[in-house]
């Protein structure tokens, strides 16, 4: 039962049109700059279009993850003793007490959950790995062309003008040198550790991305009352 109560890494599909990052001034930099790999990867249209088409060929699995959550989300229910939609360490705890054939079921529910999330995740993260192949060099090409001298991460600024930052300048770079990427991965190929990180980084940037897109949906109109 390691993996019992693990959580499932969300699986998110993007399409061909931007994400809802800001883009800053192009001017001439100089000295020292700022750049974000993580944004500056998720910007390129290699990885729009890569996601996007991962997407339309795992759709079958995505609809069967989907089913299964919900699945699984109902037996998490069943032990929430309380009723107040939190399963509990407690509440778990208490139902491995009681030997309850409810985590039987729940384990089974993510054991196929990863199976079927694992093949479009293996797709991503090839994707993921073939753009960042061209990042360094991207990188130098822009640090050429600007002539700077250092590159800091942008948590190391306590303040930057928007211009300091060379990330949409880099992503520009990498959709010349990549255009489009493929998301077949050969049959013995796995992920670097670094791939396996920037992925997990580049999923959170994407959550994060759309629900700021949907806080910033107006409220859908109530129906006039009679």
């Amino acid at each position: 039962m390691t993996r019992l109560f693990r959580t499932a890494l969300t699986l998110l599909t993007v399409t061909a049109a931007p994400l809802a990052f800001g883009t800053v001034a192009t001017a001439q930099v100089s000295g020292i700059a700022t750049a974000n790999p993580t944004i500056a990867i998720a910007k390129t249209k290699a990885f729009s279009a890569a996601y996007s088409q991962i997407g339309t060929q795992y759709k079958s699995s995505f609809d069967q993850i989907d089913a299964r959550n919900k699945t699984l989300n109902d037996l998490r229910a069943q032990l929430d003793t309380d009723k107040n939609k939190q399963l509990t360490q407690e509440e778990l705890d208490a139902a491995v007490r009681a030997n309850s054939p409810v985590l039987k079921s729940m384990e089974t529910e993510e054991e196929e959950i990863q199976k079927l999330q694992t093949p479009a995740i293996k797709a991503q993260m090839f994707a993921v790995e073939n753009i960042f192949k061209e990042y360094s060099n991207a990188q130098q090409q822009v640090v050429s062309d600007k002539k700077i001298s250092v590159i800091l991460s942008p948590d190391a600024f306590i303040y930057a003008p928007p211009q300091t930052d060379i990330t949409d300048a880099i992503t520009a770079v990498l959709d010349t040198r990549v255009p489009t990427v493929s998301t077949t991965p050969p049959a013995t190929w796995q992920p670097q550790r670094n791939t396996v990180s920037l992925h997990q980084q580049l999923q959170q940037l994407l959550v994060a991305s759309a629900r700021n897109q949907a806080a910033q949906q107006p409220p859908a109109a109530q129906p006039a009352s009679r």
